[in-house]
């Protein structure tokens, strides 16, 4: 009897323990989330955890009790009480989750990715979550829902004064994705529910429904397959919470089912005509369902290295037909191109990645490379590498003052490209992201649930920061090269090389802890050279009809974010 006891006692505990840690820290929290890897990279979290498959779920494994207080010593010392249980009964813990406001404005046109809920648009939008935390013996609800609100002023779009022929290729392009130009011609707001979950957690394990923004892969600005650049889509998540030993390494997973939503939005001119006929084709309103895998594993031998995989599938819900449609990530893997699409009725992609964290010289090193719609076989993967291919690599190191309580500095650089170096391969519609089958390409609400820079586009980002903690004080310069698929498919017929649509941003940020709050701010200014693929003809030169200027812009963007700690 006593036996049975002590195995009681021992089972309890574990699920105390495993409950704590199914607590999620939400993708793109203010501040904290790259707070930790930050810490990371100085030696003062865990070595094994990947930062490669977020939410992350197990503050233990950070060396924290609560996600939202690392900087709890500080809050004692200032006189604040830490966070506390609320407990009902001898079982029920309730936590109340932080508050955040975040605002943006955009003064001439839509700029930014990897903000949730918020969608591209001119004008002042507004962003509020929070919520609770509860806990019942194995069982976990997060409910933090979302609302947004944005102006969603006029802006110059597509201009209208291209000729025909380009409207037509612009057109034929997007006509196989869901990105509208502009979600409607009034103010937009909606209710979402956000960072919630319902989970039962056992030991290493987390099964349950969620609507959480995923982010696959080590990518900072990017990710190839999974980020938070769209809103979250509800889905049945099997995940680990904390690393799995084994005596090949560490491993960390997760399997995803889900649905994906339709924007809806029509293009701003539906009725623009070529040769008479429409060049507009409306979208099938039908249910998406979506599959995807990521698997990390950190081998025993080399310490700091995490190896990658990530695959994902969508398809309608009218083609399931069986365990292989309503599980397609483990489907064969097959070469589609733009118009086996239409056959083969799957909307498929891959990649592979990997991150080495190197603690004792407070630095990183990061790279993603991926297939859109898979290749064929290893040997077209080694003879055209670049063949659909799309990549992200970057690194970032803190150099610490000789005094390391005044903080250090981090230089930060990373790359993405998402542009083909094929058009024969932008031609046949094999664009990251759109697919001539599903039609709304890989997108959830209207925005890409990968890259935000979106179908073929290139970013080149450089970061120099000032960080203390959760303090930080910044510079970032960046050059975002916009869907140059779409360029090369509708100019390369005139031989036009002029139009190349660049934005060069500098941006100046900052994010500060003042006893329960977390304030942060940005201030951006962006010059849009060739702005929409548009040339000026008042910037013609005389007599050199070829050498003609671009619609140049300029837009700043202004952030301020606000986050209270219960």
């Amino acid at each position: 009897m006593r036996r049975f006891k002590y195995i009681l006692a021992a089972f309890v505990a574990q699920f105390a323990i495993v409950n704590i840690q199914a607590q999620t820290l939400p993708v793109g929290t203010n501040s904290l989330e790259d707070y930790y890897r930050r810490a990371q990279l100085l030696g003062e979290v865990d070595s094994s955890a990947s930062f490669t498959i977020r939410p992350l779920l197990s503050a233990k494994q950070l060396g924290v009790k609560n996600f939202f207080t690392p900087d709890s010593a500080y809050l004692s010392s200032a006189g604040y009480k830490s966070s506390e249980w609320l407990q009902f009964g001898k079982k029920l813990q309730v936590r109340i989750l932080p508050a955040s406001i975040l605002l943006q404005e955009n003064t001439n046109h839509p700029y930014g990715w990897n903000d949730g809920a918020m969608i591209p648009a001119r004008g002042l939008q507004t962003l509020i979550s929070g919520g609770l935390y509860m806990q019942y013996g194995i069982l976990s609800v997060q409910l933090r829902p979302e609302f947004i609100s944005a102006a969603n002023s006029t802006f110059d779009t597509f201009n209208k004064n291209h000729y025909e022929v380009i409207a037509a290729w612009y057109h034929d392009f997007y006509n196989n994705i869901d990105l509208p130009a502009r979600f409607g011609v009034n103010s937009f707001s909606r209710a979402y529910w956000g960072q919630s979950s319902i989970r039962l957690n056992y030991k290493a394990f987390s099964l349950g429904l969620s609507t959480e923004n995923l982010w696959w892969g080590p990518g900072i600005r990017n990710s190839l397959l999974m980020s938070n650049d769209a809103p979250g889509f509800a889905h049945l998540t099997l995940n680990t919470i904390k690393p799995i030993n084994t005596f090949l390494g560490s491993f960390e997973g997760q399997l995803i089912a889900g649905r994906l939503k339709n924007s809806n939005q029509p293009p701003l001119i539906p009725e623009w005509e070529f040769f008479n006929s429409s060049v507009y084709i409306p979208k099938p309103d039908d249910q998406r369902y979506i599959s995807g895998l990521v698997l990390t594993w950190h081998p025993k031998w080399v310490p700091g290295l995490f190896l990658g995989v990530t695959r994902t599938a969508q398809l309608y819900n009218k083609d399931l037909n069986g365990i292989k449609d309503y599980l397609p990530v483990f489907n064969e893997l097959k070469s589609v191109t733009g118009d086996q699409a239409i056959d083969y009725k799957k909307d498929t992609r891959s990649s592979v990645f990997a991150r080495w964290l190197w603690p004792e010289e407070h630095a990183e090193v990061y790279f993603e490379y991926g297939h859109n719609n898979y290749t064929s076989d290893l040997r077209n993967v080694v003879l055209e590498p670049q063949d659909t291919r799309a990549y992200i690599a970057g690194v970032r190191k803190i150099v610490p003052f000789a005094n390391k309580a005044n903080g250090g500095i981090l230089v930060g650089v990373e790359v993405t490209e998402l542009a083909q170096t094929s058009t024969d391969r932008i031609a046949d519609a094999q664009s990251w992201y759109i697919n001539k089958y599903v039609r709304q390409g890989y997108t959830n609400y209207g925005q890409s649930l990968g890259a935000g820079i979106g179908p073929g586009g290139n970013l080149q980002s450089v970061e120099v920061s000032w960080v203390k903690g959760l303090k930080k004080l910044g510079l970032q310069i960046e050059r975002y090269l916009h869907n140059d698929d779409f360029y090369y498919y509708a100019y390369t017929r005139s031989n036009d090389w002029r139009r190349h649509w660049v934005d060069m941003s500098l941006a100046a940020n900052a994010e500060w802890n003042i006893g329960r709050f977390i304030v942060s701010g940005k201030i951006m200014g962006i010059k849009s050279l060739n702005y929409q693929w548009y040339l000026d003809p008042s910037k013609e030169i005389v007599g050199q009809p070829y050498y003609v200027g671009g619609r140049n812009v300029y837009n700043v963007q202004l952030q301020a974010g606000l986050t209270y700690r219960f």
